[in-house]
This record gives C-alpha cells, sequence and structure tokens, in this order.
C-alpha cells in the first residue's frame, strides 16, 4: 500500500494541535521537523480539500503551507533499520532498538523498536529529558509521562525503580507502541492510556512529572501539573526552544515552582522544577 506524505511548513508552536487536527482526518504518523511536520496517510484515505480547511483555520494566526507527495511502496522497516542508531547519553543510558546488541558499559539499556517507520525518538529534548532524569532518585516514586510517545522516559523511570509510571498520549499507535516498548523492557510498572491530561484522575499524586511536549500546551497545563505533583515533587519538561524557556519558567514560577536546572543542545531547552 503506497503513502501520501504531507509536508507542513509552520512554527513548531503548532505542530502538536496540527497532528491531532490530521489525526483525526486518519493519518497514521508524523515527524517533527526544522521545516514543521511531515505527516503520512495511505493514498485510499487522502484528500486534500480538508488539509486545505486546517491550513486556512490557522494561516491567521501563523504562516503556514503545506505540500504532498506520494511515496513508493517499500520496505519501511528495512528503511529506519537502517537509519536507526543507538543513542547515549551521559555515559549511562543507551538507547537502542532490538537487532542492535547490548552493550553492556552502560547503565540502563532500553530498547524502543517504533511502531512507525517515520521516528525513532533521537530528538535533542528526548535526550536532554533522559540526561535530566539521570539527576532524580526515581526509587519507589510514582511517575506521570505527559505525551509519552514510544514510552521511552516512563520506561527509564521504571528502570530507575520507579514504583509506577503512568504514561498518555493522544495517537493510538503511540499508544500501542509504548505499551509494546514496555513489555520489551520488561517494565510491568509502566501503564499507558489515550487520552490527554484532562483524563488523568485528578485525585492521584505524582511525585516526579515528565512533560516533552510543546510551548503552548505546556503554558496551558502547568498549573494542572502542579496541582498532580505530591508537595516537594519533581517537573521536568522540555520540546521548546531556548527564547520560549523564559515564558516557561515564569509559568512555573507562577505557581511556586523553583527552577532546579537547565539544559540546552542545539537551541532546544530541558527544565527542571522542584
Amino acid at each position: 500500500m503506497n503513502y501520501i506524505e504531507l509536508q507542513l511548513t509552520v512554527s513548531p508552536d503548532y505542530t502538536d494541535i496540527l497532528t491531532a487536527e490530521l489525526a483525526e482526518l486518519g493519518y497514521e504518523s508524523f515527524v517533527e521537523t526544522d521545516e514543521g511536520l511531515n505527516a503520512y496517510i495511505t493514498e485510499d484515505d487522502f484528500a486534500e480539500t480538508p488539509v486545505g480547511e486546517i491550513v486556512t483555520k490557522y494561516a491567521d494566526q501563523t504562516a503556514i503551507a503545506y505540500t504532498f507527495s506520494s511515496l513508493e511502496k517499500r520496505n519501511w522497516n528495512a528503511e529506519w533499520e537502517r537509519d536507526y542508531e543507538p543513542i547515549e547519553v551521559a555515559d549511562q543510558v543507551r538507547v537502542r532498538a532490538s537487532f542492535h546488541s547490548l552493550d553492556a558499559r552502560f547503565r540502563y539499556d532500553i530498547v524502543i523498536n517504533p511502531k512507525m517507520s517515520f521516528g525513532t525518538g533521537h530528538h535533542e529534548t528526548t535526550a536532554m529529558m533522559l540526561q535530566q532524569q539521570l539527576s532524580l532518585d526515581f526509587v519507589e516514586k510514582t511517575v506521570l509521562d505527559v505525551g509519552s510517545g514510544t514510552g521511552i522516559l516512563a520506561i527509564l523511570a521504571a528502570k530507575m525503580g520507579a514504583r509506577s509510571a503512568l504514561a498518555f498520549d493522544i495517537e493510538e499507535w503511540a499508544v500501542e507502541n509504548a505499551r509494546e516498548n514496555a513489555q520489551l523492557n520488561d517494565c510491568r510498572q509502566v501503564s499507558v492510556f489515550q487520552g490527554t491530561i484532562a483524563d488523568v484522575d485528578p485525585t492521584h499524586r505524582f511525585e516526579i512529572i515528565l512533560a516533552n511536549i510543546n510551548r503552548n500546551v505546556l503554558l496551558a497545563e502547568i498549573p494542572t501539573y502542579v496541582q498532580l505533583l505530591t508537595p516537594g515533587g519533581h517537573l521536568l519538561v522540555s520540546g521548546f526552544y531556548e527564547h520560549d524557556a523564559p515564558d516557561i519558567e515564569q509559568k512555573a514560577h507562577e505557581t511556586n515552582l523553583i527552577t532546579k536546572d537547565r539544559l540546552v543542545k542545539n537551541q532546544w531547552t530541558c527544565l527542571s522544577f522542584l
């Protein structure tokens, strides 16, 4: 079956909301790019008119344009196996696919097999979140992973001793993938559901919350994260550029959080709050 690749040129602030809009149209997978967002759908399910309507909907809020093309049928597993290289974080974490051999030099070995061929989670923000996690004590802690994707952050939390790690994502394929990856890593503490922060039981409390999403979502949801945090709990956030960090910090400080640490890589930023 052939796929259509839709290429959107848009600000990174809008990639999450456009992902949600396109998912409603049946797009199956997404990749954030330097220009914006690529989305993929089978040729049989593709229609240009609904895409144009979405672009028009946001055109008065941000510069946005799109192109699309047909992808020839190919062995997607072979494609990502060829391109997927393990990542190493702070000499302690190694993230690999199941076809890579184990490297015993690393304390934490994480196996991630992306469900879709179009993304492996090797973004700067992911690496920084993993690095920040290494500075925390997860032993017997309760953890919430917001917008979990492949489940990689929840899996590291479990490997670091978390008592439980609740993860969620809006995408059905991401939820399935996170569950599969948790099973691959024998992380029974990890549970995953499809939904948003609004679907998390407001009576639950978490000692560590991980949120690798984007600026707009973080600004809207940080007060909710704080309500779900135990006193003295930690909040780790990423998914935004360095120039957006002051806005994120201000929102966190308004909820009485204190900045503990920050990492910057290729203009992307990760912040840790207490």
